[in-house]
């Protein structure tokens, strides 16, 4: 009997022995994971991720269930960003978001949330993000072209009627200078002021009154005083009066012929025009009509045009860098001087004028430029633009809601860059989706709720 207990014991402990060292074995199985966190891939053998084909690395059961309980907040631009505590994200700076367990994903979406419209309500575990509030130096990107100073253009008249005798200017862009000669003209009207000088001076020379209203008259037809002077040591009239321009620059267009401006004040395409002026000698011109205009290149605008998302953020004063497409190198420094207050026909832009100095720059009129406006910091509530969805005149975000997203409608300001300004509508505790495209349905049609 006693030999049968002692054996029944033996027989019980090498029982226990023998469970005591299977359950070892189960207790200690190595584990392997994936070195990225947001995969969530684990494997009881080593191999690749099925995710990112990075090799499975080894933890143990401890880690796991660790790694399992612990909190994980990650950013919601930069989803890569995974820590385990709250936290801004090193590369954007914004506020790290509760990584919420997929299973309490699945638990949210349930049947209720299933059966709602499509249009109405969407089921999703995309990341989401929350408006910030911060300075923003607005920077506005333009496009323009060089055109002549309007304020610098000169106009060459004929102060008389008469003829043409002698042209000094014989093509089209030729430079000129303040002094040159332009044209000799003969006139009846002006030979005839000469001779009442002459004879004021032969007949009546006390008579200084006469004799400074004929002078004065000359002056008023178009002589200058060093022929007045001329006039009067020589004691002889001129057939003709030579004309000297009073701009320097280059000669655009002549008064006679189809070179002659419409509209006052109106430029024309001159590469439609040929190089030979329509004036010639022996033609006559009439009094006070404009014979020659002279362009000044050295004194020129930048015409930048602004679209209507920029608009309001343009001021004159603002500073502003321009690049000439010609002259990439020569960058221009200067300000907004002007806003024209007005569309120009057939464009939807408003222009801004930019004055600066092209003596030295010498860049070409009608080159292409671009322009960098810096405008007014701006401080206000800012979304990354791909969580805005446009809707025509509504812009709509998905609100972040029990067990999914709805799309409500939000006021925006401006866009800048890759953000867009949030007037109201949402408060800045409210999760929205960071694409609101991919939560758009298959008909790209949402029932908004204001």
């Amino acid at each position: 009997m006693k030999q049968l207990i002692i054996l029944s014991s033996v027989l019980l402990l090498i029982i226990v022995m023998g469970c005591r060292q299977k359950k070892a074995p189960l207790a200690e199985a190595p584990l392997y994971t994936c070195p990225m966190p947001m995969d969530s891939v684990f494997s009881n053998k080593p191999g690749e991720c099925p995710k990112c084909g990075m090799d499975l690395i080894k933890i143990d059961h401890a880690q796991h269930t660790h790694t399992q309980a612990a909190a994980e907040y990650t950013c919601s631009m930069h989803p890569e960003i995974i820590r385990d505590k709250p936290g801004q994200c090193p590369i954007c700076g914004m506020n790290l978001v509760k990584k919420e367990p997929v299973s309490k994903k699945v638990e949210e979406a349930g049947l209720d949330a299933l059966l709602k419209p499509t249009n109405e309500f969407v089921v999703s575990s995309i990341p989401v993000t929350v408006m910030q509030k911060k300075e923003e130096q607005i920077e506005i990107e333009a496009l323009g072209n060089i055109t002549y100073d309007t304020r610098e253009i000169g106009s060459i008249s004929s102060r008389v009627s008469g003829r043409i005798e002698k042209l000094y200017i014989r093509y089209r862009y030729q430079k000129i200078n303040k002094g040159q000669k332009v044209f000799d003209i003969y006139s009846p009207e002006l030979m005839t002021a000469q001779q009442n000088l002459l004879f004021l001076l032969q007949n009546d020379p006390g008579n200084t009154s006469y004799i400074e209203a004929a002078k004065e008259k000359l002056l008023i037809l178009g002589m200058n005083e060093q022929q007045v002077q001329q006039l009067v040591k020589s004691r002889a009239a001129s057939l003709t009066i030579t004309v000297y321009s009073n701009y320097s620059g280059h000669v655009h267009e002549s008064s006679n012929g189809a070179g002659m401006n419409k509209e006052p004040g109106a430029m024309k395409d001159v590469s439609q025009l040929t190089e030979e002026l329509s004036l010639k000698e022996g033609m006559y011109v009439e009094k006070g009509k404009s014979v020659f205009t002279v362009y000044d290149p050295g004194k020129a605008w930048a015409i930048l045009n602004i679209y209507g998302e920029n608009q309001a953020l343009v001021k004159n004063g603002n500073a502003v860098q321009i690049i000439p497409e010609t002259a990439p190198d020569k960058k221009i420094h200067a300000s907004i001087n002007f806003i024209e207050p007005f569309y120009r026909k057939d464009s939807k832009t408003l222009t801004a004028r930019v004055y600066f100095n092209n003596r030295e720059m010498k860049i070409p009129v009608g080159s292409q430029v671009r322009a960098t406006i810096f405008g007014n910091a701006r401080n206000a509530f800012w979304l990354p633009k791909d969580a805005v969805l446009s809707l025509g005149q509504d812009k709509v975000v998905f609100q972040k809601v029990k067990a999914g997203f709805k799309a409500i409608t939000i006021n925006t300001g401006i866009a800048h860059k890759d953000h867009i300004q949030v007037l109201g509508g949402i408060s800045e505790k409210d999760s929205v989706a960071t694409n609101a495209q991919y939560l758009m349905d298959s008909e790209s049609f949402i029932k908004i709720k204001n």
